[in-house]
């Protein structure tokens, strides 16, 4: 949403104060909102960052379980378990959200003062805000407010969809005849065997546009009951719209990066290249040579297709390649990861741990950045690579498909099994012959010419922020008018400003 802002739009941004947040101040404005059966008491903290209202509902459900103190993630103690309040922190979230724009008294940008008011569009982000349409049409335009607001329903990943048990929808506050758009029935065990509720399902029958975040994967999510994850029928019945996704060209910009040493655009990067490759090297303890490095940077979960990497790389790490894998998730998959150095001490390193300034190395210094996975609604990792000259090897799914050209700004892998159960032998000998047919264009002019291709895209959110603004436009919300063409009117200046 920053290039909504940028082209002229007044843009909020709410989500859970998880931390004491730099520059986050207490507005001192609290409200009231009743979560199960208990009447909760939000408070709302604000700053100011790149112009854009940043506004953080502050509460213990969401504060007590901060990474630092506990050591616990955002949605669960561990990978791959809930908290077993989740339902009502995010059913407190989407209330406050909701309170938002009609309380705080918002002035730190020179474009707009004061309240936001109630012409406005949320923006409902998967399963996690999907009950804020449903809050809104039950409990507030019975009373003659938001008579105008309208709801773009955004799923990022339909593979997490908030299904609980069937009896839980008493704890939503909803009436009776919101219970069918939740009703929904699956072959699973868990949380509960038979019916249940689901949030995202909710969230798509009751919001006035569908969106997410490409256009390929829009097709996918529509095209069968795997790939719609068993909303397929309910996605294809209320319409869906993708957008691809830009990147943060401030934070991933080889030109002014702070955690690489040498500085670069298009016109010196194959001089840059080999240092930035040493330097990367030398600091996860590989022996420094000319030699192809590949990088994979990820979460280790089957979606991400950690599993089949894994499988793969002994049948390519005999050429005179290097591969180093970063990142973290489930336990058995981290484990995998840190035996790659023991098998392969002078090819390969795993480094199963959160490291922004080792992301930012491996983007710069590799040759090619591995993007294995089953199922991609847009990617990110594959754009900042472009960005850096870093060519892509990437399975043929979601996202990866509208921003990776086979043979022009990367290689293409072909769509991969979505069965996560298990590894599909077809899968990892897609990955090793893929790579094997990028390691052949190492030093020709081949890579050299996907390389310059790769830097010359605007990978930016300029274009996609036009097409959100045409899509938010259509909703016609009373007061809505099209930004400004050309120059921003408010740059996306790196400083944030606190709330005083």
């Amino acid at each position: 949403m920053l290039l909504l802002q940028a082209i002229g739009h007044r843009v909020m941004t709410v989500c859970p104060r998880y931390d004491q947040y730099k520059d986050a101040w207490d507005t001192e404005v609290v409200a009231e909102v009743k979560v199960g059966d208990r009447i909760e008491t939000v408070r709302f903290f604000h700053c100011y960052k790149r112009g854009v209202d940043r506004v953080f509902v502050d509460h213990p459900m969401f504060l007590e379980k901060v990474w630092g103190k506990t050591g616990s993630k955002i949605y669960g103690p561990q990978a791959g378990k809930d908290y077993t309040d989740n339902q009502l922190r995010f059913s407190l979230l989407c209330q406050a959200a909701l309170e938002a724009p009609r309380v705080l008294n918002l002035n730190l940008s020179k474009y707009f003062k004061g309240h936001y008011g109630e012409d406005v569009v949320f923006i409902a982000n998967d399963w996690h805000t999907a009950l804020l349409p449903c809050y809104l049409k039950s409990m507030y335009k019975p009373r003659g407010i938001y008579k105008n607001a309208k709801v773009a329903f955004c799923i990022h990943n339909i593979a997490y969809q908030g299904r609980f048990a069937y009896a839980d929808f008493s704890l939503l506050n909803l009436p009776n005849q919101f219970r069918a758009s939740f009703d929904f029935i699956d072959g699973y065990d868990k949380p509960v065997k038979g019916r249940k509720i689901n949030w995202m399902k909710a969230g798509i029958l009751e919001s006035d546009r569908i969106v997410t975040v490409s256009p390929y994967y829009a097709e996918e999510l529509v095209s069968s009951i795997e790939k719609g994850v068993e909303l397929d029928n309910i996605i294809r019945m209320a319409g869906i719209t993708g957008i691809v996704n830009g990147m943060d060209v401030q934070e991933w910009n080889p030109l002014s990066d702070k955690y690489i040493d040498v500085k670069y655009d298009a016109t010196n990067v194959m001089r840059a290249k080999p240092l930035l490759k040493e330097a990367l090297q030398a600091h996860v303890g590989l022996p420094i040579r000319d030699v192809p490095v590949i990088g994979f940077i990820g979460r280790l979960e089957e979606q991400k297709g950690s599993d089949i990497l894994a499988q793969a790389i002994p049948l390519f790490i005999g050429a005179d390649v290097q591969i180093i894998v970063l990142g973290t998730g489930k336990k058995h998959m981290e484990k995998q990861l840190e035996e790659l150095e023991i098998k392969y001490p002078n090819k390969a390193r795993g480094v199963a741990k959160f490291n922004v300034p080792l992301a930012h190395m491996i983007t710069a210094g590799a040759d090619f950045m591995m993007v294995p996975s089953r199922f991609e609604p847009c990617g990110l990792i594959q754009l900042h690579a472009m960005r850096y000259g870093t060519v892509p090897i990437v399975a043929s799914t979601g996202g990866l498909v509208d921003t990776v050209l086979e043979g022009y700004t990367g290689f293409h892998m072909g769509a991969f099994n979505v069965e996560c159960e298990t590894v599909d032998p077809a899968d990892v000998a897609a990955i090793a012959k893929t790579v094997k047919r990028a390691l052949a264009t190492y030093g020709t002019p081949v890579l050299k010419e996907m390389i310059g291709n790769c830097m010359a895209q605007d990978l930016s959110w300029k274009g996609p922020a036009k097409n959100w603004e045409r899509l938010l436009l259509s909703l016609e919300v009373a007061g809505s008018e099209p930004g400004v063409d050309g120059e921003e009117i408010a740059p996306q200046a790196k400083e944030n400003v606190a709330t005083p």
